[in-house]
């Protein structure tokens, strides 16, 4: 398929700003791909359309305080470094994207902090906008942690045009996230509360978690109209052994699988066996789903509304197959549906 094909006008005050009052009162699409029908429902009715046995793979990423302001050696120019992750931790290596770049060289040095609490120094460039620093900081990890923690603020997407709050450090968050790693939420879990998680387990849904630091790459124009030429850029996950048995089970059972997430679909699709079982690895992923694609783990997917030409929607899309996604999609503009990360959700079943 070529890329024109998903484009779309989304009106910009669909763009959710800021993310539901409660995490489970967002709307929720319900799109049947073997009837073709839409629903309009909110995340909480979940619970309606799954069973005991039946499974939620999630992605326990923790997104962590990604995006700096540092100054400039000498001119004292305002420079955002947004980092993108850990090289090597004894020495503090960092690949990060820096703004404005042509002002950043190799050999300059970063003040962070009003008392320059810490000073980070360029050594290599990588991309055009990327670059290689290291922090020169003579304290423990945890301390060198606690300050990334307080100098750094929620890496909220460009397109939220505000300033990110202190609701934002636990809203742009999933309520079971655990190891930190992404600059990116794996937004599809942001609708889940620990209220609704009790009651779906009462009913004996089960959770299975796995983990994928969200990287920038996943939101990164694709820049060809072809679609077998675009290259994503590889992300870390992680599967274990306990996730598999959890997964395997319900699909030896006939359950189904419910995959919360493009993030959680993307380590499903990277880690199976040739009888469509999950197996338990480690390492970098960077498949690229698009149309035409056979899933092999997930029968359903819950997902958020994405922007056009991105491989979001393109996934999507391979899901909840091209016609019926867009036709979603149209109804999701007609209807007032909120989009990106903070908006509301689909259920693809």
């Amino acid at each position: 398929m070529k890329l024109s094909q998903f484009r779309f006008d989304i009106p910009l005050n669909l763009i959710a700003e800021n993310p539901a009052k409660k995490r489970e009162d967002a709307r929720m699409m319900v799109v049947h791909r073997d009837t073709g029908n839409i629903e309009n429902r909110h995340f909480r009715d979940i619970i309606e359309y799954f069973d005991d046995k039946d499974v939620f793979v999630v992605n326990n990423t923790k997104v962590f305080p990604a995006r700096m302001y540092g100054r400039k050696e000498k001119t004292g120019a305002r420079i955002e470094v947004f980092l993108l992750r850990e090289l090597n931790k004894q020495n503090r290596l960092w690949d990060v994207i820096v703004d404005p770049a042509r002002k950043i060289r190799v050999g300059n040095k970063l003040y962070f902090g009003d008392t320059d609490d810490l000073v980070a120094e360029v050594i290599d460039n990588t991309t055009s906008r990327g670059r290689t620093i290291r922090f020169l900081f003579e304290g423990n990890d945890q301390e060198f942690r606690q300050i990334l923690a307080i100098l750094g603020e929620t890496p909220l997407p460009k397109l939220i045009k505000r300033k990110p709050n202190e609701e934002d450090k636990i809203r742009y968050q999933t309520v079971y996230a655990k190891y930190e790693g992404a600059v990116a939420a794996p937004t599809a879990g942001l609708h889940f509360s620990i209220e609704l998680i009790k009651r779906l387990e009462i009913k004996g849904i089960r959770f299975a978690e796995l983990t994928l630091h969200t990287g920038l790459g996943t939101f990164r124009p694709i820049e060809v109209e072809d679609l077998s030429k675009h290259k994503m850029d590889a992300e870390y996950y992680r599967i274990d052994d306990q996730a598999c048995r959890i997964v395997n089970k319900s699909k030896m059972e006939g359950s189904r699988i419910c995959a919360i997430g493009t993030t959680s679909i993307r380590a499903l699709e990277t880690s199976f066996t040739a009888e469509k079982l999950l197996k338990p690895s480690e390492g970098w992923t960077n498949i690229f789903i698009h149309p035409p694609y056979r899933f092999s783990i997930a029968d359903a997917l819950v997902t958020n509304f994405h922007l056009p030409k991105t491989s979001l929607l393109i996934m999507t899309c391979a899901f909840a197959g091209y016609d019926l996604a867009m036709e979603a999609y149209k109804k999701a503009i007609k209807d007032k549906y909120r989009f990106f990360s903070y908006g509301d959700s689909m259920l693809i079943l």
